[in-house]
């Protein structure tokens, strides 16, 4: 498989950087180094999501359908056992309700989780963890996790602190990309 040229991170990288200086002379707001920065990040987690997705594809999952049986099997020992509903399952994955549905559906399309009706509320149902689906997470579990920390290894702990705090930052402007 033929690997990706390495882009550099810095702006005067050649012609990438001289079609941004073109552009800044047509919009003075245009900031080089900031779309320099963005398109870095934008590459790296075009990049992540894409070694995510093979990785989990391998198990017969995508990146939604492991959130929502890590978080299931993350509290079966703490919160009510193990069973959540959508609406929790939704929140804590940052999806719409709507996009939890079809999720929760596909995985009980497979076996992998089971509805039961709410102890409290007729009107709602919870969500558990299948046998088959436990053993999935934790046969899997493992080696996902020795490859995110193999992926990590090079930053030292003031690193992860350091892209932590930055990464942070730049969700907090994230609202400005969507306003209209």
């Amino acid at each position: 498989m033929p690997t990706r040229p390495s882009h550099s991170s810095t702006p005067a990288a050649g012609p990438r950087y001289e079609r941004l200086r073109r552009l800044a002379q047509r919009f003075p707001e245009l900031d080089a180094r900031a779309i320099e920065t963005c398109i870095v990040l934008l590459r790296a987690s075009h990049d992540l999501s894409g070694a995510y997705e093979a990785h989990l594809g391998r198990h017969g999952l995508s990146l939604g359908r492991f959130t929502v049986l890590v978080r299931l099997y993350s509290t079966e020992d703490v919160e009510s056992a193990g069973a959540l509903t959508p609406a929790d399952l939704a929140e804590s994955s940052g999806v719409s309700r709507a996009t939890m549905t079809g999720l929760l559906d596909t995985l009980e399309k497979d076996g992998l989780i089971c509805r039961e009706d709410h102890p409290e509320d007729r009107r709602m149902y919870t969500v558990r963890l299948t046998p088959k689906a436990r053993q999935l997470i934790e046969d899997m579990l493992p080696d996902h996790y020795r490859r995110i920390a193999a992926l990590m290894a090079p930053l030292s702990d003031e690193e992860h602190t350091t892209l932590r705090a930055l990464l942070a930052k730049v969700s907090e402007g994230l609202h400005l990309l969507k306003e209209p």
